[in-house]
């Protein structure tokens, strides 16, 4: 069997942490090690993890000074022992199988790079609506629009190595996966819903800007595209991303086939 390091940064998150722990701790598949890194929390998150220590499976990093998204992350990455690496965020969930139907789909069909699709649930936990995925995803449809949820990633390190997250303050992930494709050619995409998404309140538009900003940068850095191309790339995200936010249905009829 083989194992997998699972990737959880942590900030601020004493009313999700535990919940979000349970749902690795409750996988079918039980050859895993989930690695958290806590990011200078200020409120209980850390005494929430402290005992689910007592399982060996799970290992707690502290940050010296505040790293950020991506190098919080990437402590995690350095340390991991796994074969697949995954990741899951502190206020995130996973369905009890999906790291054995991930791992199986990886190695029956030798992929080295996949992701499945999820819903989105309220802060509370409500059911919102389902993200379904498509059946693949190659480098030029990603620079279109980030299809991969990060708490559905599975990469294997035994053919790409560690690959680590690019140090952005936002869209650290998509830049990730980006990285990955112009290794692997594809991304693959299985067809189950596995995952859970909280959307939680308090986003701000000024973050919102921000976002497409770093959106830019990474076509720019990473993408490699022109001024041209990468105003193409950000018109057809700001449309995508449009339509998958006012019409679920559209998104996943017309944009994943």
């Amino acid at each position: 069997m083989e194992s997998v390091s699972i990737i959880m940064p942590a900030y601020n998150v004493e009313d999700y942490i535990e919940e979000s722990i349970r749902s690795v701790i409750e996988q079918t598949y039980s050859n895993w090690e989930l690695i958290i890194i806590d990011d200078r929390s200020t409120d209980q998150t850390i005494s929430k993890v402290e005992p689910f220590l007592a399982d060996n499976r799970i290992k707690l990093l502290v940050n010296e000074c505040n790293l950020g998204g991506a190098g919080t992350r990437n402590r995690g990455i350095d340390m991991a022992s796994g074969r697949f690496i995954a990741f899951l965020d502190s206020d995130d969930l996973w369905s009890p199988e999906k790291l054995e139907q991930q791992v199986d789909f990886m190695l029956s069909n030798g992929y080295q790079f996949c992701f499945t699709g999820y819903s989105n649930i309220s802060e509370t936990g409500k059911y919102l609506n389902e993200v379904e995925c498509p059946k693949k995803v190659s480098f030029s449809d990603l620079l279109k629009s980030n299809y991969i949820g990060c708490l559905t990633v599975m990469y294997d390190t035994a053919r790409l190595g560690k690959q680590s997250m690019p140090l952005y303050r936002k869209r650290q992930d998509y830049a990730l996966w980006l990285k990955l494709l112009k290794l692997t050619g594809q991304a693959y995409g299985l067809q189950s819903s596995l995952a859970q998404y909280r959307i939680r309140g308090g986003s701000l538009s000024k973050s919102k800007v921000d976002a497409i900003k770093f959106y830019w940068q990474i076509l720019r850095d990473v993408g490699k595209c022109s001024v041209a191309k990468s105003s193409y790339n950000l018109l057809c995200y700001l449309s995508i991303v449009c339509v998958k936010k006012f019409s679920p249905s559209i998104y996943n009829n017309y944009f994943l086939k």
